[in-house]
């Protein structure tokens, strides 16, 4: 199990106004980091994630669509051999406590189907804010990504194919708020401009490994089967 004195909590300010990071300082939290100026999601994310220090790293949103035990469960399932758990919204059995509005659940499948322009793998749900990886695979793709808005997620699935990672999309139980930030016209149209400039890129050979760059992670772990059936007995 996973207890409290084994998680290091990391908040990211990005750039507010509204004096989050020494809210953070005050309410415990066991790293800070602030950015100067509001640069994205991705960018928060991105130095959140290279900042944090534990063996298993994960993150989600503010809003807290996602319970605490929910990226518990996702931590568990890095430490049982996955590179990378992704929470998804669209699991045959996620459960919805509270819906989105309209507009934004049907934004959002739109949004995840406008991924396949770049990715070669069919994945369920891209852009749900609950995600966790191995922290020297979290190193490497984030020492990689390049996109600081709501794309980064894309960004991370690409480079997850291209170095060849293991991922798997769990269930979750997700809380929709009205605190979410997300715009579902304004955010949809700098994503799929994200997207073309990820294509771009990858094109370019940009996200190429240098060699021998992942020579330095821990052996691959062994991905847990999946179930088969239930062996009979006479």
């Amino acid at each position: 199990m996973v207890g409290a004195g084994d998680l290091e909590v990391v908040v990211v300010d990005d750039g507010s106004s509204d004096g989050t990071a020494d809210a953070a300082r005050r309410a415990g939290a066991d790293q800070v980091v602030a950015q100067p100026v509001n640069r994205g999601k991705g960018a928060a994310v991105r130095a959140g994630v290279l900042a944090a220090t534990g063996r298993t790293v994960a993150f989600t949103d503010a809003d807290l669509a996602y319970g605490p035990e929910q990226v518990a469960r996702l931590l568990l399932a890095v430490e049982d051999g996955w590179d990378v758990v992704v929470g998804s919204r669209y699991h045959d059995d996620t459960t919805t406590v509270v819906r989105a509005p309209r507009l934004r659940e049907v934004g959002g499948r739109v949004i995840n189907a406008a991924t396949r322009l770049v990715l070669v793998g069919h994945h369920g749900d891209t852009q749900a804010g609950l995600k966790a990886f191995r922290s020297d695979v979290a190193q490497v793709l984030f020492g990689h990504a390049r996109v600081d808005g709501f794309a980064f997620d894309v960004e991370l699935f690409l480079l997850v194919e291209r170095y060849g990672f293991s991922l798997t999309e769990v269930p979750v139980e997700v809380e929709n708020s009205d605190r979410s930030t997300v715009r579902v016209a304004r955010d949809a149209l700098r994503l799929l401009v994200d997207l073309a400039r990820i294509d771009r890129t990858a094109r370019r050979g940009a996200y190429d490994l240098e060699p021998g760059e992942l020579d330095h992670l821990v052996a691959p772990a062994t991905v847990p089967p999946k179930p088969g059936p239930a062996a009979g007995s006479d």
